[in-house]
Parts: C-alpha cells; structure tokens; sequence
C-alpha cells in the first residue's frame, strides 16, 4: 500500500493547464449569478474537466515504465576543463510527451539551472547533451535524474526518479593530454605556443653508424669504420634518456591564492602531469614530490606506462595547508629521493622579495647537485591595475604599489638567476606551455 501511494501520488504533480481551466471554471460560476441564461454551463465544463484529468491520469499511469532515462558521462572528470555529460531518454509511451528533466548535479557545481525541457514522439530516443566544469579535485556525487511527464492534454505530469547515482573523481586535467603528447613530437609546436627550440651540437648518446647519404653531417664520419668497410660511415647520435624529472609541488597557503575559479596548487598540479606526460614521451623518468611543513607524497622517477597513472592518484586529492613550506625537509627530501643529478621543478609563489630571501640558502643547497627550475607566478591583478590609468590620488597609490610589487618578482627573478637557479615568472594560465618550454629548451641545450 505504502508502495502504492508513492508511486501514484507522490509522483503526480499538477500543471499550470489545470489550474487555469480550473480558474476558468470559477470564473464561469462567477459569472452564473449575474447571467442566470449560463444555466448548467459551469457544471458541465467542471465536469468536462474533471473527466480530461482522470483520462491524463490513466493514460500516463496504465504503462508501469513509461519512459527510461541514463546518464553518461567518463569514468573521471577532468579539473578545470569542460567535460561532456548526455542524458538519454527513450519514450516508451503510445503518444507524444512533453517531458522535463531535472539533473541533479554534484553540489560542488552550485548549480540550479539543469532543467531542461523536450517533446518526444513514441518509441523516440533522444539525447541532452551539457558540460561541467569541475574547479576542485575530489570525489563528486552525481544524484538522481528526474523526469516529468506530460501528456498531450497536458494537465498533470507524472514524476519519474532515475537512480543515476554516481561517485566520480575529478582528477588533475587530463582532457589536454593528448594535445601535450603532440607537442613532444611534432615539429610544428609554435601552434600549441611552443617554441622552436634550436639545438646546440648533438647529443652525446651513441645509436649506431651507417652508410653515408647525402645530407648528413660530414663531422660525424666514422674514419675506421671507413677504412674497414671502404666506403663513408658516419656515427648516429641520440637524444640522451632516461633523465631523472621530478616535479615538486608546494602545498602550503601560498598556493591557496585563486585564479579562474582555480588555485595555484590546481594550476600546478595540472601541469606537473603535463610535464611528466612529455618527459616520458621523451624517454625521461618523471617522478612527484610534494610539501608543506612536511614532505607529503613521494614518488620516485620512473617511465613505465603506469607511472602517469600513479602520479595523478596521489594528486586528485591533494589540497593546500595553512603553515609555510618547510624546504629544509625538503632538502633532505631530495638528498634521499633523487640519488642520481635530475632536473627538479619547483612549483611554488612568492609575494615578495623577502619571502624569497627566507628560502633562498635551502634551494641554493638543492642547486648544487640538481638542475633546479622555480616557477611562480604572476599576479595578474596587480598588473591590470598597473596598467589602468589612475584618476584620483587613491588611485596613485594603489598603481604605485602594484608597480613596486610588479618589480619585485622582476627582482627575485634576477636573484634566484644569480645563484645559478633557473626561474620562471608566468601567468597562472600560460603555466603548461611555458614549463614545457623550459623542459624542452633544456634538453635541447643538453643541460639534463
């Protein structure tokens, strides 16, 4: 009974046409008092009307499933990017419906407007298809999808609740992998904002020697190979592999600054997998280390198929700390961690030059026996208000501070240079392309 009662009244909802035919009829027995020649008129139309509802009721309920409904969406969804979502809903109904569908998104999306609205012929499929765009990583809860179903007399509709119940990770962007994976290969890069790097010289990682064909550099002939075989042998070279690459990411609060619906630690994290997908095209060995005011996850520089796998299990659920970064840990970290010279890619933010001056002996100590690169990041706000032209005295002064905070990233750029630690000042949107810039120009220079 109980089961009865939910499925018929529970689920029955009526529509603006119903009350307004009902206010129609009001008005008409209004109307009687004053015009006595309407007669039975009113009684007949609210007869009319209450026959028009039990027909809708009985045509919606006498088919038990009378529509189906399925979301698709991937099995993870990637952080920052629009990721597609469809709803397909068949009409197993004898009639064309109206249907409305409410999906019931994660709330973490705080969003009240996936009410959509079709009609559907009998035995027809179709298709909704939106895209959400996920600012944090984490799990996300998808809910029910629910569908009201309208008849073409239109008077009720009758709710259906599709169990669309899912748990989906949201994992560091992933969606522009693939166009990343182009960058390390193709030759036309300056497209994806990759720039041409020139190589100096070749690399010193022997492949293989071969006859001589036109076009190959004649200071790479092989004269005893020649002699032996009497004809030109020139030697091959590779690009030197298997170079240790290890993305380190601070999770401290000053990563916590937010930028486009994400933080800075999004924005890292997003292109340390980028990074670690190009270095292992290249044939290097990507690896993870992140800290706070203690070292956090490790994982050690590898190139097997799984290793990009594990690096974003470990950083879907990263999130950022309250305290300062402890870079002494992080030192000894290192120390520990990476036994062979790598290149080690700090991700971090600096506010001023003082903060960076705090730092500085604990990354001058790292340099010795690493390639280090430290990347923050621009304050785009502060640029923008640089840039407009100031209209008061207030508006001086706020210009004036931005330039001097401006400059001191400028300055810090050119200390950390002058301690032989690379440095790379950028906006938090052009982060991926400018760390696989750097990556490439240095394997480009042979400098890993």
């Amino acid at each position: 009974m109980k089961k009865l009662f939910q499925q018929y009244y529970l689920n029955l909802f009526l529509t603006d046409r119903l009350f307004t035919a009902l206010g129609l009829c009001v008005v008409l027995f209004l109307l009687k008092f004053f015009f006595a020649w309407l007669g039975d008129i009113p009684e007949i139309a609210t007869g009319v009307l209450l026959i028009f509802f039990l027909i809708d009721v009985f045509i919606l309920y006498r088919v038990s499933e009378g529509v189906d409904a399925k979301r698709f969406t991937s099995k993870r969804l990637s952080n920052g990017d629009e990721n597609p979502v469809q709803i397909e809903i068949k009409n197993r109904y004898g009639f064309g419906v109206n249907v409305r569908v409410i999906d019931e998104v994660p709330f973490q999306f705080q969003l009240r407007d996936k009410d959509f609205r079709l009609h559907i012929k009998p035995a027809e499929i179709k298709s909704i298809h939106y895209n959400l765009r996920p600012t944090k990583r984490g799990e996300y809860n998808f809910g029910f999808i629910r569908a009201y179903i309208s008849s073409p007399l239109g008077l009720i509709s009758r709710r259906y609740n599709f169990d669309g119940a899912k748990t989906l990770p949201v994992y560091p962007s992933f969606i522009n992998l693939g166009q990343y994976e182009l960058m390390a290969v193709s030759h036309h890069l300056t497209a994806f904002g990759i720039k041409k790097i020139r190589k100096v010289g070749h690399s010193s990682e022997f492949d293989q020697i071969k006859n001589y064909v036109g076009g190959d550099d004649i200071r790479t002939i092989n004269w005893k190979a020649t002699a032996r075989k009497g004809g030109l042998m020139v030697n091959t070279y590779t690009d030197e592999r298997s170079q240790n690459i290890y993305c380190i990411i601070d999770k401290s609060r000053v990563m916590k600054m937010p930028f486009e619906g994400l933080s800075l630690l999004d924005y890292a994290i997003n292109a340390s997998v980028a990074l670690a997908k190009v270095a292992m095209l290249k044939e290097d060995k990507a690896g993870l280390i992140t800290v706070s005011e203690n070292i956090g996850a490790v994982v050690p520089a590898d190139r097997k198929s799984a290793q990009l796998g594990n690096i974003m299990n470990v950083l879907y659920k990263e999130k950022t700390r309250y305290l300062e970064s402890n870079l002494e840990a992080l030192y000894a970290a290192v120390r520990s961690v990476v036994k062979q010279r790598g290149l080690l890619v700090f991700f971090t933010n600096f506010e001023s030059l003082s903060a960076l001056q705090r730092q500085l002996p604990y990354l001058k100590r790292i340099s010795k026996y690493h390639l280090l690169v430290v990347v923050f990041f621009e304050n785009t706000e502060l640029k923008a208000l640089s840039s407009d032209p100031a209209k008061d005295v207030e508006g001086i002064y706020h210009k004036t501070i931005a330039e001097k905070f401006m400059y001191e990233k400028k300055l810090m750029v050119k200390e950390l240079n002058a301690h032989g630690i690379l440095a790379i000042l950028t906006p938090p949107q052009k982060l991926t392309v400018n760390v696989i810039n750097q990556y490439l120009a240095l394997k480009a220079q042979q400098r890993i």
